[in-house]
């Protein structure tokens, strides 16, 4: 793989010090940071749901989730600039092979906010939040159908592929959909008695559809790729993790749809549907968990063999959090499901690794965004040195 295509991926390929100019920020920043969002966002949907309460858990994760909503916002305006202030090259994205793919990070990092509205702004502020959520979700759901053609449709049409240069990060547009089935799935049971619950479920079967097969088929092809090109190098480590997210994602959006359709199927004449889908909803959380653990031990071990040699610091390092931020979450959801001590306990043992991890990658990515080491735009560098500056 080139090195423009691993600068994509982790933000920055050499340390650069202190930017030129502040407005650099702007003219530098890419969809990358969104995955700071993401994993900051899991981080304080996961630490409510432990089953054993520790002093202050839930101010923590209310915390940790307006610092995600405030990083959204940030973020946005941020990348909102860029694109008003240097279209020409913020345009470029397009054509990258490889940043491309962060845009599924908008719509996801996106779904953390929205499921902290409803967790933690629903006992702080009332119901008034959720007309507002469920605004935002659908919002949501047009940036992640969006995502998920209109990226592989560049890839198809624009951008140059190979097989050996894949990676994970071919799943983050395709992933979004299923974020936001996940997300319609938490949303449900707080909708009001009409036709909305019935349009969010069916919203959210179809995004899960639009996602997982797609997901699921790009993770076929990445284990031959590895099979046949071995493993990336070192510093793309934290991309082996990005493979766990769907299927747990997937896996969660089947529990949390299948617990409230029987009841909304049944108003509307489909209680049949109902009971099939709460029952589908159970077994095939279980089952994809299964597929998960499979994906998490290679994740695990992959990681390891990298740490022979050392693991240089880079954005991709948040990586590491959302997808198994996601995990855990669907494992302590199949715990109380099922009230079973060892999802419980697995669930404990996944989110106290995800809290330290998420304190090593913070910590290091605030130092390195003070010194302006970490804002780089992979695709501007790349144009500049093919054909000078933009016109």
């Amino acid at each position: 793989m080139s090195g423009y295509a691993r600068l994509a991926i982790f933000g920055t390929l050499r340390p650069l010090g202190r930017l030129s100019h502040p407005r650099e920020v702007i003219r530098q920043f890419t969809p990358n940071w969104f995955a700071v969002t993401m994993g900051t966002g899991i981080l304080a949907l996961a630490l409510p749901l432990l089953p054993v309460p520790f002093p202050g858990q839930q101010v923590l994760g209310e915390g940790l989730w307006l610092l995600a909503a405030g990083l959204f916002v940030l973020f946005s305006l941020l990348y909102a600039a860029r694109w008003l202030l240097f279209f020409d090259e913020a345009r470029l994205i397009f054509g990258h092979a490889t940043v491309s793919m962060f845009f599924g990070t908008i719509p996801m990092g996106l779904a953390t906010v929205i499921n902290g509205l409803l967790v933690f702004g629903l006992p702080r502020w009332g119901s008034a939040v959720i007309p507002l959520a469920e605004g935002l979700w659908w919002l949501d759901v047009a940036l992640a159908l969006v995502c998920g053609v209109s990226i592989p449709y560049l890839m198809f049409t624009r951008q140059e592929h190979r097989i050996d240069q894949m990676t994970a990060v071919w799943l983050l547009p395709v992933v979004a959909a299923e974020v936001a089935a996940a997300s319609g799935g938490q949303l449900l049971p707080l909708l009001p008695a009409d036709d909305s619950p019935f349009r969010v479920l069916l919203a959210s079967y179809v995004l899960w559809a639009y996602s997982v097969p797609v997901a699921l088929s790009i993770l076929a092809i990445l284990i031959l790729r590895m099979a046949l090109h071995k493993l990336p190098p070192a510093d793309m480590a934290a991309s082996s993790w990005l493979s766990l997210g769907p299927v747990g994602t997937g896996a969660l959006g089947l529990l949390l749809l299948g617990q409230p359709a029987p009841a909304i199927l049944a108003a509307h004449g489909l209680a049949n549907a109902g009971v099939l889908a709460g029952g589908l909803g159970l077994i095939g959380a279980l089952l994809l968990w299964g597929l998960g653990l499979w994906w998490l031990a290679l994740a695990v071990l992959i990681t390891l063999r990298y740490c022979r040699t050392g693991l240089p610091f880079n954005l991709g390092w948040w990586g590491f959090t959302f997808p198994l931020g996601v995990y855990a979450v669907l494992t302590l959801k199949l715990g109380s499901s099922l009230q079973s001590p060892f999802f419980n306990g697995a669930g404990c043992l996944l989110v106290v690794a995800l809290a330290l991890l998420w304190l090593v990658v913070a910590s290091r990515t605030l130092l390195g965004a003070w010194r302006g080491e970490l804002f780089v735009s992979p695709c501007l560098a790349q144009y500049l040195a093919r054909n000078g500056a933009p016109r």
